[in-house]
């Protein structure tokens, strides 16, 4: 007589032959196939260690079931109360899809995806409203879903996949303080990148950038890695990131600071921008001192009889009264062209360019 034992590990289906002492899996089709005993028992261990982490997730609120080789969420979770469970980590798996399972964890703060085969999110993640740190990176992601966006993230990584764009709708993650997008195929950064007012680490290495977008001036960031891209110009507003503490630029075609300023260091960078804001700033007085020449700002009047005659009239060819009601403008005063571009360069100045505006006082000073 044949005595024979039932198993079923981890989706898999065994028959124990107690008489031979043997493991036949059962295959697809209803086909045996001997196995050993080690792979056996192995199977039996990795179940029963699945077990004990949804047990200890029931009672803790963490699900721990990194690099399990699992292809799916395990069909004996339905047996635990995992409602209240807060932090889960599905990494270094098999996964092809977010489970169903995980998106009704309503409590979730943390999920955990890294390094499985996921190639899309489901828009039901949009129901995990409490999750703060989410983490799809190494995955075969090629587009990040507007659904994201609409989580209350503070810390997102998605690098190591395959995005070549972020979405617009990027600009909603008004909590985040930490995105990670390196090791794609990102071409572009999208402007309202610029609203992601609590950003302070931001990571875009190796992707297909050749512009950085001036808005990320006015984030509060304090790592910034934009190595190897394809970027040869930081934007001189730049200058403005005072906060910022890490800097990676290396393996970038950058000619604007040159390379020999670049690889002293960041300070030396921000001495080089704003040394361009100076020259910059200089630049826009050069071009306006004409308007002011025109305007006879430099000559005060003398107060003779000739400089009162003239005014006079000047003054009396203003246009007004006129038979066609137009009014032509006199040489003394100034158009609304003349007077936006005489008001440009003042407002302009800002503290940081205090410098400028000095040698730029004493430039026109040397000029009357």
């Amino acid at each position: 007589m044949c005595h024979w034992s039932y198993l079923t590990l981890l989706g898999l289906s065994f028959l124990f032959d107690a008489d031979n002492n043997r493991f036949y899996g059962v295959t697809r089709g209803d086909q045996m196939e001997a196995v050993s005993g080690a792979a056996a028992h192995r199977a039996l261990g990795a179940s029963r260690g699945v077990e004990r982490a949804l047990e200890e997730a029931a009672g803790s609120g963490s699900l721990n079931l990194s690099a399990r080789k699992l292809k799916e969420f395990p069909t004996a979770a339905a047996q635990y109360d995992l409602s209240d469970t807060v932090h889960t980590d599905l990494s270094k798996n098999r996964l092809t899809e977010v489970p169903p399972e995980v998106t009704r964890l309503v409590s979730l703060e943390t999920l955990n995806l890294y390094h499985n085969c996921i190639k899309s999110i489901p828009d039901s993640i949009i129901s995990l409203q409490s999750l703060t740190s989410l983490n799809i990176s190494r995955n075969q992601l090629s587009v990040l879903p507007v659904c994201v966006c609409g989580l209350p993230l503070r810390v997102l990584n998605a690098s190591n996949n395959k995005l070549n764009a972020l979405p617009e709708s990027i600009g909603q993650l008004t909590n985040l303080m930490e995105l990670d997008v390196s090791c794609n195929e990102v071409t572009a950064l999208p402007r309202h990148i610029g609203r992601l007012k609590a950003l302070r680490e931001l990571n875009v290495r190796r992707n297909l950038l050749c512009v950085l977008p001036e808005d990320l001036a006015d984030l509060p960031l304090v790592k910034f890695d934009f190595s190897c891209n394809k970027v040869s110009t930081i934007p001189i507003c730049y200058r403005k990131m005072t906060q910022l503490q890490s800097l990676h630029l290396e393996n970038n075609p950058l000619q604007s600071p040159p390379a020999q300023i670049c690889i002293k260091g960041k300070v030396h960078i921000f001495k080089y921008l704003n040394m361009e804001a100076c020259r910059s700033a200089k630049m826009v007085d050069a071009l306006y001192l004409p308007v002011m020449d025109h305007l006879n700002l430099s000559r005060p009047t003398t107060g003779s009889t000739e400089d009162i005659d003239q005014h006079r009239k000047l003054d009396s060819d203003s246009g007004v009264g006129s038979d066609n009601g137009d009014k032509r403008l006199s040489a003394t005063e100034p158009s609304d062209e003349d007077s936006l571009s005489l008001n440009v360069p003042m407002s302009n100045i800002t503290e940081e360019e205090g410098i400028c505006k000095d040698d730029s006082i004493e430039h026109i000073s040397s000029l009357t």
